[in-house]
């Protein structure tokens, strides 16, 4: 039975340290019935959408030299792993993944979103590839898993932002637990599934490798998920932003939820159900200091937190106001038609602020899915907006402590509730 799910995102694989740090760190518990879940290696998912574009703005003109960065990346690890080593770049399996991504790229007459999941999963394909080869070198056995054959889709899913079909990819996961060798480390992709036919390929929006670890752990029942981050635990703010940070010991569900609602990138919003469902803890444990004490989440009633005050920022925001051209009350029928048109183009609300004639939406800024929804309501409703904004949010709200972050800034939106405060900074 596999018990514990180990999640290693981009920065604890961004080079060949930090691979073998994570061979460390499993050579250590693979004894214990583990599955990795392990992200493309540092920043190659942005790297990927740049070259996506490219092919479908430029058609590949200046994609190509970013293509070869993202080999000569990839290559300059492999050099780091292997030393004199036959370089398992040029295996057969390794080298048909550039070549399968070569192929996607050319796709350019499919729409956006399907294109990028067929060549952005290439990225985590690519990485546990490498990290396979590694960790059988270092006399680590490992089994390499194909999540898209795993985490399933539902059908006519959002491309981009797939949600499991939860009966299919619970079939196919559970499966492992009958198949599993104690002692052999299995190794998948996050972020990453597939169709259930097996033709096409999907993702589970951006972070979402933190997702694909609660799937699995869900449908394995297994006992923890570890998020390795390169910070000790869960922190209350990001420490390249804020001064003094602490860590949160122990949280119960219900708050890392909120937490990652708001937008702390630490967690993928998506993460704890999964988890909560079955009483699975989640640890947020630094691969850097491994023998730090982790934040534990898990089902506890105590509030260890309630007087430890969480600072949130979401840069690259857009603000949307939209109001009935017939000077109509924003009423249940006119926020059923812009929920609706909002749960069609996959857009999520951060902050939702309503009045007598105006509902605000706060978003992550994407100005294809903002033309479109403008299309969409335009002859209905007036809309207006304001891009390139930050949202602020102070979870267990103290007085004043918003002064020194909102300092000489417009305010474009501010709200409360009983434990949180919300700002929209220009």
């Amino acid at each position: 039975m596999i018990q514990k799910i180990y999640k290693f995102g981009g920065a604890s694989v961004k080079d060949a340290d930090a691979v073998r740090n994570l061979a460390d760190i499993v050579g250590q518990h693979k004894d214990e019935d583990i599955l990795l879940v392990v992200s493309a290696m540092g920043k190659t998912t942005n790297l990927l959408e740049k070259i996506l574009a490219d092919f479908r703005e430029h058609e590949g003109k200046l994609g190509m030299e970013a293509l070869h960065e993202v080999i000569a990346y990839h290559d300059g690890i492999i050099q780091g792993l292997f030393n004199d080593d036959t370089n398992p770049l040029f295996d057969e399996n390794i080298a048909s993944l550039f070549i399968e991504l070569w192929e996607k790229l050319q796709k350019t007459d499919t729409p956006y979103d399907y294109q990028y999941d067929q060549t952005v999963c290439y990225g985590e394909l690519i990485s546990t590839s490498i990290i396979h080869e590694y960790l059988s070198k270092r006399d680590i056995p490992t089994r390499w898993l194909d999540a898209r054959k795993y985490v399933i889709a539902e059908d006519n899913t959002h491309y981009r932002a797939a949600n499991p079909d939860w009966d299919e990819t619970r079939l196919k996961i559970s499966k492992l637990n009958d198949e599993h060798i104690r002692g052999i480390v299995c190794l998948t992709q996050g972020f990453i599934g597939g169709t259930a036919d097996g033709k096409h390929s999907v993702t589970l929006g951006r972070e979402g490798s933190d997702f694909t670890a609660a799937i699995f752990a869900n449908c394995l029942d297994a006992e923890e998920v570890t998020i390795w981050k390169d910070v000790d635990g869960l922190l209350n703010a990001d420490p390249k932003r804020f001064a003094d940070t602490v860590q949160l010991p122990h949280i119960p569900y219900s708050e890392a939820i909120e937490l990652a609602f708001y937008g702390a990138t630490i967690i993928h919003p998506k993460t704890i159900k999964p988890l909560q469902n079955k009483g699975i803890t989640l640890k947020v444990q630094s691969f850097l200091n491994p023998d730090h004490e982790p934040t534990v989440i898990d089902g506890t009633k105590q509030k260890n937190d309630e007087n430890i005050p969480s600072y949130i920022v979401k840069d690259n925001q857009m603000l949307v106001s939209i109001s009935p051209r017939d000077y109509s009350f924003m009423d249940e029928r006119n926020l059923k038609t812009l929920f609706a048109a909002c749960d069609e183009l996959n857009l999520h609300a951060n902050m939702i602020q309503t009045s007598a004639l105006m509902l605000s939406f706060c978003f992550d800024s994407d100005k294809a899915k903002l033309k479109h929804l403008m299309a969409c309501l335009n002859d209905t409703f007036s809309i207006k907006y304001n891009d390139g904004l930050q949202l602020f949010t102070i979870r267990h709200y103290q007085d004043g402590l918003e002064n020194d972050f909102i300092k000489g800034r417009k305010i474009l939106v501010k709200q409360s509730s009983r434990s949180t405060m919300q700002f929209v900074l220009s």
